[in-house]
């Protein structure tokens, strides 16, 4: 049965059960797999896809406009001129997205991710009906690169089993969540505090969003994809050019977003959230090889969170920077000879 004819099974005043709310800017390559598997979701209730393009220079917008003329009652896409990042709005689902959306939850992905489990969404849907008190789910993701190659998943995935994420675990996160596994409650995004708003980015804010309204539930398996470098992502644009004075505006601006949701919270969660920030600038020196903050005594903790991995390499670049140096050299040409 097709997306089309199963759609036509539901009652025709039936409410929109979720907002998939998709955010795309030159995703032309990937933007198509995105909405196949959001539109092949095994579901018994409606949902609405909103797209923001944001003036993409690709293709995107073509693709886009197809799905929308074969699925009109569905795909409700805004396709931008001009460039809305670039003037200074930062987070585009909440300036765009969220005030148009009317389903009862509220399901994020960027357009060059996808979902990888057809009964993903209702998975989550269900435990919510079920759970009134959970604001947000979430999940564990594969990683791919940009041609497709499999990376290692336990980069996305927080936690090792399948339980419920008290709110201010939520705010001490100490690992990422993928971000096309997002599902929230619509009244987490109903009114959008100047924390999330200012924000450079858009997964962190809404987290403690959730949490200042309730649990989370976290499901350990891999339901989404999420492609890793993509040309033109914050990933890459955060890489390029000074990477440092990038780095710690970044770090000064979650600074002010954890003090901004601690007032905005009464304090509810201060230990918590003041712990996540510190994790934060650890991370950030971490980035930039800042060593003397790195192996600082209180940052004893943070460096444990690390994986075994990470700290091996971290303290071989501290202990020997030139060796270092030369094999990571010596493995970048082996590496391009061998492309």
């Amino acid at each position: 049965m097709s997306e089309k004819t199963k759609e036509s099974y539901l009652p025709g005043n039936a409410p929109v059960m979720v907002s998939v709310c998709v955010v795309t800017y030159n995703h032309g390559r990937f933007i198509g797999e995105c909405l196949d598997h959001i539109l092949k979701q095994k579901r018994d209730f409606k949902i609405e896809i909103l797209i923001h393009d944001d003036a993409s220079t690709d293709n995107a917008q073509e693709v886009i406009k197809a799905y929308q003329k074969r699925y009109p009652d569905i795909v409700k896409p805004i396709l931008r001129v001009e460039n809305q990042y670039q003037k200074g709005i930062t987070n585009i689902s909440g300036a765009f997205n969220f005030p148009r959306a009317v389903g009862r939850y509220i399901a994020l992905t960027d357009g060059d991710d996808y979902w990888c489990d057809p009964y993903k969404l209702k998975r989550q849907v269900d435990y919510m009906e079920k759970h009134p008190e959970c604001m947000f789910s979430f999940h564990a993701a594969k990683v791919v690169t940009e041609d497709g190659s499999f990376v290692n998943g336990a980069l996305m995935r927080p936690y090792r089993e399948s339980r419920v994420v008290s709110p201010v675990e939520l705010v001490d996160k100490a690992v990422g969540t993928p971000f096309a596994s997002f599902l929230l409650r619509r009244e987490v995004v109903e009114i959008l505090p100047d924390y999330y708003v200012d924000c450079p980015v858009g997964d962190r804010p809404l987290e403690l969003m959730a949490a200042a309204k309730g649990s989370a539930y976290y499901i350990d398996e891999p339901l989404s994809v999420y492609r890793f470098g993509i040309r033109g992502s914050w990933t890459e644009n955060q890489m390029s050019g000074d990477y440092v004075k990038k780095q710690q505006k970044f770090s000064e601006d979650l600074w002010r977003m954890y003090r901004r949701f601690d007032e905005e919270t009464g304090g509810r969660f201060h230990e918590a959230a003041m712990n996540a920030a510190r994790r934060n600038e650890f991370l950030t020196n971490v980035n930039i090889r800042n060593f003397k903050e790195i192996y600082k005594p209180e940052n004893r903790k943070f460096r444990e969170e690390l994986s075994l991995h990470d700290r091996f390499f971290i303290g071989f670049e501290h202990c020997l920077p030139h060796v270092y140096r030369g094999l990571r050299g010596l493995a970048g040409k082996l590496w391009k000879k061998e492309a």
